[in-house]
This record gives structure tokens, C-alpha cells and sequence, in this order.
């Protein structure tokens, strides 16, 4: 099996713990601080990874450290906006809107690096972003605040990946994986005071704690470290599209874990971003002498 492919499943059962990170996440927080909760997270997975990488931790340099704190800023702003989000709209339908990043990238490249997306991509991202609309659109055609914050942080995000996908290819990127993650953990531990909430620093919830492990282990240290390495061989574009397989599993999680509905606008919506991932995936080729347009998946 090639690279891409074996990274490509690992992707996709990242998405899986994504997608049930964010029903835990919402049972976790509770009447805790949002900044609480992920500091905890990346605390861990820090100390996690740094048993993992042990060997490029004892041997960091210090480009790596910088590398891996400049990759934190748009990242953890993208993971607390999100998380904030989830305080004020259901976890399943926090998980759709948060796809919105699949759209934003290609523009962002077009914009800003002069880099155009392949046509399948641009299809691929017009369609996610109508099911988008179906999912996160009300009758009125308001939205609501959780909606605003996770759509903002999805825009944190894609920062994000472009920037990782820039530093994979200059550098080896997994000995900034540590650094990025211990610099996450400092972020958050600031933002704990901007808030307003009396901070709480050992909750007594089970539910918070059993939050903390799960994120911390599967969708913060497994997920961000395995992408962090995918981006050599795959790109931003594409990346931020197999991500949304997140909002699929988010659904199945918020209806198991939640109790939440599963209502007709997020299967349609669900299934035209279904639809995205598959096209994102699809490689077309013209023969001239068959005159046959042949699709594989790639």
C-alpha cells in the first residue's frame, strides 16, 4: 500500500475520533471553562507525544520549537472558537458547519500564494458548502452564535492546514509536533483568565476527566499528529476534505451519546458532503484514441 493510501485510513479514522469528540466534548465541559478543558487536553497529549517522540524531543532544535509554536497560534484559536461552539448549538450540527474549511482553503490558496486547486476540488468544495447551507441555515436564514464561532474557527483552522502543508515540505515535520502541542497548552492556560468564569482548577465531574483522556489521546495527540505527517504526501485541499467524514461520525455520536435528533436537514446536508469527499477523490483521465473519460479512485 502507498503512503498516501495508508495515511489516507488513518485520516479517516481520525475523523471518526473527531467526529465523537465533539458529543464528549459538550457532555465534558459542562459548567466548566471552554480554555479549562483544552488546556487540560493539550497538556496531555503533550506529555503523551513527548514519550512517542522521545527521540526527537531529547534531539530539538530550536528552529523546530519555533516552527511548532508558530503552528499553535492559528490552531488553537480554531480549536477554541469550535469548542466554544459547542456550548451554544448541538454537537452534531457543530461538527457540519466546522466543514466549512474544505471551501475556505482552496480560497485562501487562490488569494493569498496565487494557487490554484485542481477543478475537481473546487466542485468538490461547492458541493460541501450547499450541504453546509442545508445544515447550519435556518428557515429564516439566521444563524446562531454557535454557528458564527465554530464558521470563524474553521477560517483559524485553514490557516492552519495551509501552514502545516508549507512547513512539511521544507522540513521534517515531526519534531515540531511536541513543541506545537506544548505551546497549545500555554495558549490555553492564558486564555483560562480572560474568562470571566471562577475557574474551577480540579472539577469534580467524572464526565470532564473521561473528556480530557479521550480527546487528549485519540482526537488531539493520534488525530493532529498522523495529519501533521499526511501533509507531506497529501494536500491541504484534500486533507480538509477527508475531514469531513468528521461531521458524519459527529452526527452518530451526538444521536448515541446526546440523545440529539438526526433530522432530515443533516442527512441531506450529510450526504451532499459525503458526495464532496468522494469527488475530491476521484481522478479523471482522457484517452484520445478510446475517447473514453475513465474514473478511478485515487
Amino acid at each position: 500500500m502507498k503512503k498516501k493510501n495508508f495515511y489516507l485510513l488513518l485520516l479517516i479514522l481520525g475523523t471518526a475520533f473527531w467526529g465523537i469528540s465533539f458529543s464528549v466534548t459538550k457532555l465534558a465541559i459542562g459548567p466548566n471553562q471552554s480554555a479549562l478543558f483544552l488546556f487540560y487536553r493539550f497538556l496531555m497529549a503533550t506529555l503523551v507525544l513527548t514519550l512517542v517522540f522521545w527521540k526527537h524531543v531529547r534531539n530539538i532544535e530550536k528552529n523546530s520549537i519555533k516552527t511548532g509554536a508558530f503552528l499553535a497560534i492559528p490552531l488553537v484559536a480554531g480549536i477554541y472558537l469550535q469548542t466554544l461552539g459547542i456550548t451554544h448549538t448541538s454537537a452534531s450540527q457543530c461538527s457540519f458547519v466546522a466543514g466549512i474549511t474544505v471551501v475556505i482553503i482552496p480560497v485562501f490558496k487562490l488569494v493569498f500564494y496565487r494557487n490554484t486547486a485542481p477543478l475537481k476540488i473546487w466542485i468538490a468544495a461547492f458541493v460541501a458548502l450547499i450541504g453546509l447551507f442545508v445544515i447550519s441555515v435556518k428557515e429564516n436564514f439566521s444563524i446562531g452564535i454557535g454557528d458564527v464561532y465554530t464558521i470563524i474557527g474553521a477560517f483559524c483552522f485553514a490557516v492552519y492546514l495551509i501552514q502545516v502543508e508549507k512547513a512539511s515540505k521544507k522540513t521534517n515535520i515531526i519534531p515540531t509536533i511536541v513543541p506545537m502541542f506544548a505551546s497549545c497548552s500555554l495558549f490555553t492556560f492564558v486564555l483560562i483568565f480572560s474568562s470571566q468564569q471562577t475557574i474551577v482548577w480540579i472539577p469534580e465531574q467524572n464526565n470532564f476527566w473521561i473528556g480530557i483522556v479521550f480527546c487528549a489521546i485519540f482526537s488531539t495527540a493520534y488525530m493532529y499528529s498522523v495529519s501533521n505527517i499526511a501533509q507531506k504526501y497529501i494536500s491541504a485541499e484534500r486533507v480538509s476534505i477527508i475531514y469531513l467524514f468528521e461531521p458524519v461520525f459527529g452526527a452518530i455520536a451526538a444521536y448515541f451519546i446526546l440523545g440529539e435528533n438526526i433530522t432530515s436537514r443533516l442527512l441531506i446536508g450529510g450526504a451532499l458532503i459525503f458526495i464532496a469527499t468522494l469527488i475530491s477523490e476521484l481522478k479523471l483521465k482522457w484517452r484520445k484514441t478510446e475517447k473514453l473519460c475513465i474514473v478511478e479512485i485515487i
